[in-house]
């Protein structure tokens, strides 16, 4: 049963079924939800992807944040890291099947993210010509 809030006798506010422990947006979130957790994701959907080429993919991001979030990731069971026999060693990462899962509410949270900053875009100019 979801949250709400009801009156009592005394007119007071109240919550029933106030939830104790994380729901389960809360756990996702925690999971996906980290800086730049999203972006590494679909980075690595179509193929696996190099260490270095992944950091330069995901401007903006320090390579000491993308191998945190990798790390997380990693242990969420969301992609594989490989180490590759090439002179200098290298590292790829790719996408599991667990992974690929999020990429559905991923691909959502994109075709939101693009509608809402066409709205607002358009809002602004239409603002701007008033």
């Amino acid at each position: 049963m979801d949250a709400r809030i009801e009156s009592d006798d005394g007119g007071r506010k109240i919550a029933v079924e106030a939830c104790t422990e994380p729901c389960a947006i809360e756990r996702g979130m925690r999971v996906l939800g980290g800086k730049w957790t999203g972006s590494i994701l679909w980075h690595l959907k179509d193929e696996p992807v190099r260490f270095n080429d992944l950091a330069r993919m995901v401007g903006g991001a320090s390579k000491k944040m993308i191998s945190e979030r990798l790390r997380h990731l990693e242990t969420h069971g969301l992609i594989d890291r490989r180490v590759l026999e090439t002179r200098p060693l290298g590292v790829a990462y790719q996408i599991t099947a667990k992974g690929e899962t999020a990429l559905r509410f991923l691909d959502e949270l994109r075709r939101w993210s693009d509608e809402e900053l066409a709205l607002m875009d358009n809002e602004l100019a239409k603002d701007e010509t008033t």
